[in-house]
């Protein structure tokens, strides 16, 4: 069928792993002239293989074979994907694997919700909370940060997988700790804008958006050094491995000061300069 309604010539973009298994692809093969182009936005399950399920491990594992086997083109979010991708393909070589950073969207921030971190230093952790976003970090970071005038820590994500003990965790209402599961994008924002800073531990990222979103609202970072953060961050953020609580505490006791002081200032020396979702399409296009 698809080669009775698609022209000769034409490209078949993949954005994600759905839409992409070997029916398709076979038929696919037989459109005259078709290329085929795949965008890749991690290799998280390969490369932490034991903080996924065993399902998703598989279902990334085939997918990633078949990209390997079938793509004409591969087109990264980062240097570091391309690197990634290039170190567990077979067939693939350097010159069809491409990077075209992402687009990053208008940010048009809503009033906050409001809570007992209202008026009081917070500090923000963004994403699901799943085992590679090392929340269970920052829960023992919040440890020192018990008391009433110490600062808060907001969770905005839902629950995901594999992730029991931190669940546990939670349930106790740990001090000075909130969950916000279902924020719009624009109350996210919101938040993130007033605070003192995002926190960003993640043992792994194939972008990390929340980043790029707090730096372009001119929220202090403070990130686990990965290589992803360092292409694309620089040296925006302030760099404090994962593994280090004390030098985190310490890190969050100055901002948590600053932020307060410093108010109506600039934090970031330099904007970082990012391309909108209108550029990464036009930059797509053009490579195909």
């Amino acid at each position: 069928m698809l080669n009775r309604n698609l022209p000769e010539g034409a490209v078949f973009l993949n954005v994600g792993q759905s839409n992409f298994n070997d029916v398709i692809v076979h038929s696919l093969r037989t459109c005259k002239g078709l290329r085929i182009a795949v965008y890749v936005h991690d290799t998280i399950p390969l490369d932490w293989p034991e903080l996924q399920t065993p399902k998703s491990r598989q279902a990334f594992r085939a997918f990633f074979d078949r990209v390997d086997r079938n793509a004409d083109f591969v087109f990264c979010n980062s240097s570091d994907t391309r690197t990634r991708v290039l170190s567990y393909a077979r067939h693939l070589t350097a010159d069809r694997v491409r990077v075209i950073l992402p687009g990053l969207p208008d940010i048009r921030v809503d009033a906050p919700p409001t809570g007992s971190w209202t008026g009081k230093p917070y500090f923000m952790a963004i994403g699901t909370i799943e085992p590679r976003k090392n929340v269970g970090f920052l829960l023992d970071v919040w440890k020192g940060f018990t008391g009433a005038t110490d600062p808060h820590l907001v969770l905005c994500g839902r629950r995901g997988w594999m992730n029991e003990d931190v669940f546990n965790r939670l349930d106790q209402s740990p001090s000075n700790v909130h969950e916000l599961p279902a924020l719009s994008d624009q109350e996210m924002w919101g938040l993130l804008e007033q605070s003192n800073g995002l926190l960003f531990p993640s043992l792994a990222e194939g972008f990390g958006y929340p980043a790029l979103e707090a730096i372009r609202l001119d929220v202090p970072l403070i990130c686990n050094p990965l290589p992803v953060f360092k292409e694309v961050l620089g040296n925006s953020p302030i760099y404090a491995d994962a593994s280090d609580c004390y030098l985190w505490q310490q890190e969050i006791k100055k901002l948590a000061h600053r932020r307060r002081v410093r108010s109506g200032e600039r934090y970031l020396v330099m904007s970082l300069e990012t391309p909108t979702w209108q550029e990464h399409f036009n930059q797509l296009f053009t490579s195909l």
